[in-house]
């Protein structure tokens, strides 16, 4: 059940992420040339969206860099990270197929090779990839703390006079969790387009890689080690980080 949770949650991730990517930048969508908002407002929802759906089956990761960060600190077993880790990946190259499947029509009348590559996987604004790798890094160890620190929220009965206890048994940890994703792209993600997540840049660009879209170029593949390996170090630095200062 864990596993095909993850496995739907990725996916969703990527098809509302991707999708909003995919309406900005391919010709004749209503969205076209919606801006950086838009797109990073749609990863937020997605993002919450897909934690709403099966957060209680699986604690929803949706992202390898959470799932190692977690067990990096005991709060997740080893042994299950393997699996969470490979439905992740599967979870997004099958969202990422879906989105190409939503936009069929489009991927013809959309001559820009990069904007086509850009709706599934993740390119940096200034290809420097020490840079880069430290951006991604940066975002996300920013991810991570803040969703420990979400957590550790939900069980705070009291801060300050103010019950916070209703407002995540109703379901707002989720849409939290949305919000952080929000604010990291609209003050991190600039430089690199905010990754922060191997899943959501492997899978998708594997899709890139397989399917017929008519006048793609490469997917990229020098550039592509970046959003795999640096957000694990970012998660587990601020898994380690958070329990340092915390004790959580």
């Amino acid at each position: 059940m864990e596993y095909l949770a993850e496995f739907v949650g990725t996916a969703i991730l990527i098809l509302l992420g991707g999708g909003v990517v995919a309406g900005v930048l391919l010709n004749k969508s209503k969205a076209q040339n919606g801006g950086w908002i838009v797109i990073t407002f749609g990863w937020g929802m997605a993002v919450a969206m897909a934690v709403y759906v099966v957060g209680q089956f699986s604690g929803a990761h949706i992202n390898p860099a959470v799932t190692l960060a977690l067990a990096s600190i005991g709060q997740f077993p080893w042994a299950m990270v393997p699996g969470y880790i490979a439905a992740q990946v599967a979870g997004a190259f099958f969202g990422a197929v879906l989105v190409y499947l939503a936009y069929l029509p489009h991927w013809k009348v959309t001559d820009d090779a990069d904007a086509k590559l850009g709706v599934f996987s993740t390119a940096p604004g200034i290809r420097n990839k020490p840079a880069n790798f430290v951006t991604e890094v940066i975002g996300t160890f920013m991810l991570v703390f803040g969703i420990l620190g979400i957590n550790a929220n939900a069980g705070m009965m009291n801060t300050g006079g103010v019950d916070l206890s209703a407002l995540f048994s109703t379901g707002f940890a989720p849409l939290l969790v949305g919000l952080l994703v929000l604010a990291i792209g609209l003050s991190l993600g600039g430089p690199t387009g905010y990754a922060i997540n191997p899943a959501r840049d492997l899978g998708p660009r594997i899709a890139h890689a397989v399917l017929p879209i008519p006048g793609k170029g490469g997917s990229d593949w020098s550039y592509a080690w970046i959003p795999v390996v640096a957000p694990p170090v970012g998660g587990v630095l601020a898994a380690l980080s958070f329990n340092g200062l915390f004790g959580v």
